[in-house]
């Protein structure tokens, strides 16, 4: 198993790290897992607070497999909720470009973390659906 993990603070600055050391590891077909790490992220640093730490753990059993993407933080109790943003609003679509671009996504809960993660089909890339999702 293709495996990576990171442990760090949450903060707006880390989302260049991530994004840094998932292109180092996945290759250049990065993009989707890259625009998802720094959707979570975001989401941590909006709903619990900078300084939050969390563990981003990205893997993949070979080229054929999905490539699974989590990140780990310390509050099972902050569920994040997918919501439909209105044109106008500067927030609120990070789990819906998510959802957008992966095969399936979801939320574990542990008895003192959550795990956020979402599972990007093979061949996954920084092009295609993006354009889907910016043109809708």
């Amino acid at each position: 198993m293709n495996e990576l993990t990171v442990r760090l603070l949450a903060t707006p600055q880390a989302a260049l790290v991530l994004r840094h050391a998932v292109r180092e590891h996945l290759g250049p077909g990065s993009g989707d897992a890259e625009l998802c790490v720094t959707e979570l992220l975001a989401n941590v640093v909006r709903h619990l607070g900078a300084g939050t730490p969390v563990t981003l753990r990205i893997s993949a059993s070979g080229r054929a497999a999905r490539t699974r993407v989590e990140l780990t933080d310390p509050d099972p109790r902050a569920w994040p909720v997918r919501r439909e943003a209105a044109g106008d609003d500067e927030s609120g679509r990070g789990l819906a470009l998510v959802d957008a671009l992966a095969a399936r996504w979801g939320v574990t809960r542990g008895a003192r973390t959550k795990t956020v993660w979402c599972e990007l089909d093979p061949g996954h890339s920084p092009h295609g659906r993006v354009a889907v999702i910016t043109g809708g």
